[in-house]
């Protein structure tokens, strides 16, 4: 006789979808017939996303790598829940936010073919991202756009990638109006809502290759990769120490990726400071955990190092899926479930945090001060 413990296992809805008529939502179509394997995985994370990380309480970080805004999922999916108030702050590849910049200044990018002859096509000075296609005078306008603004007086000292993409995005809000395309851009929408956007590698762009050569000419503009690590751990520490959450909705992987888990580290590991880790964690990927990259990582992995809560790791789902696939589906289905918040307008509230963040720190600091200082003498570590 089978014991009877082992049977919670079989507890799960049997599975028996209703047929597809052609009139069902697209939210109805999710919840029926995506029942198992990654169809599965895309249900629970809209179910996990719109039931649960868009609670009221809950600080929703979203972290962008791949390109995701040449294809124009900035205006179609991001702007759409920036202004429902949905993400509260955001991680970003530089080169997603340059590329946004193109749609935002009347630039235009077109369907193409990831077949076509790309030495025709750099004969032709066309540009291919897959199968998107634009002139190379779209790089070179973006890049003068860039240059000219950042040699303003405002731009002229180090600051935090969220203060100059706050600044950007005011100037590019602005432009927006004038051309008639108001809710195309990330950027701008960004600066609309306060939401703080971070790149983790600034340099790693055409943004940050414009500002180097504006260091040339002697610019003064620099990133304080400094103050973004504080201040993006800042905003997870008083997430959590208001009495909320913390929800990590990752797109891609990459550096974003780990840049919006390490938060977490930095508060336990370095400052000292006591957390228990991300309450939530929504990643699509395409990345293999086999391989030990931090793209495929897994949210269990992740709770080895602090990154995630083990206690909530059942509030953890990776649909492996082409971002995008999945993220218009996620938007519609959460937006479709009424959700909207009160944006946050954390980019205004950042000095505040800064500075509790500080005082926490201090707290633990007596401790951190009596390891004393480093000195070549000093016998090596044995573990």
């Amino acid at each position: 006789m089978h014991d009877p413990a082992p049977r919670r296992h079989l507890a799960g809805k049997a599975i028996s979808p209703q047929p597809i008529t052609g009139r069902e939502t697209a939210a109805e179509l999710v919840r029926n017939a995506f029942t198992a394997y990654n169809g599965g995985r895309l249900r629970e994370a809209c179910e996990l996303l719109a039931g649960k990380m868009l609670r009221p309480e809950v600080t929703v970080g979203l972290s962008l790598s791949g390109a995701l805004t040449p294809p124009g999922y900035g205006k179609s999916c991001l702007v759409p829940l920036i202004e429902a108030g949905a993400i509260d702050w955001i991680v970003s590849t530089g080169a997603n936010l340059y590329h946004d910049t193109h749609h935002a200044i009347g630039l235009k990018l077109h369907a193409g073919s990831p077949s076509w002859d790309d030495v025709e096509l750099r004969e032709q000075g066309v540009v291919r991202i897959y199968d998107i296609v634009f002139d190379y005078t779209v790089l070179l306008e973006t890049d003068k756009f860039y240059r000219r603004l950042l040699r303003l007086p405002e731009f002229q000292r180090p600051m935090s990638t969220p203060e100059l993409h706050y600044r950007v995005g005011r100037y590019l809000a602005e432009i927006e109006r004038r051309l008639d395309l108001e809710g195309t851009s990330l950027l701008a929408a960004a600066w609309r809502h306060a939401v703080p956007i971070f790149t983790s590698s600034p340099g790693d762009s055409s943004i940050g290759m414009n500002v180097a050569e504006l260091a040339l000419e002697g610019g003064q503009l620099a990133f304080d990769v400094n103050l973004d690590v504080n201040l993006s751990a800042a905003i997870v520490w008083q997430a959590k120490e208001g009495g909320g959450k913390s929800a990590c909705w990752i797109l891609g992987g990459g550096s974003p990726k780990n840049f919006i888990l390490q938060t977490e580290p930095q508060i336990q590991e370095v400052l000292g400071l006591s957390e228990a880790g991300h309450d939530y964690f929504l990643q699509v990927t395409d990345a293999r955990p086999d391989v030990g990259g931090l793209s495929g990582a897994t949210p269990g992995e992740a709770v080895s190092w602090g990154k995630v809560d083990p206690e909530r790791l059942p509030d953890a789902v990776v649909v492996y899926c082409d971002a995008t696939v999945v993220l218009p589906l996620l938007t519609h289905y959460a937006l479709a479930a009424g959700v909207r918040r009160t944006p946050r307008r954390l980019y205004e509230q950042l000095p505040r945090f800064l500075e509790l963040l500080v005082e926490g720190f201090a707290r633990q600091r007596e401790e951190r001060m009596r390891e004393g200082t480093f000195s070549v003498d000093d016998p090596a570590p044995r573990f």
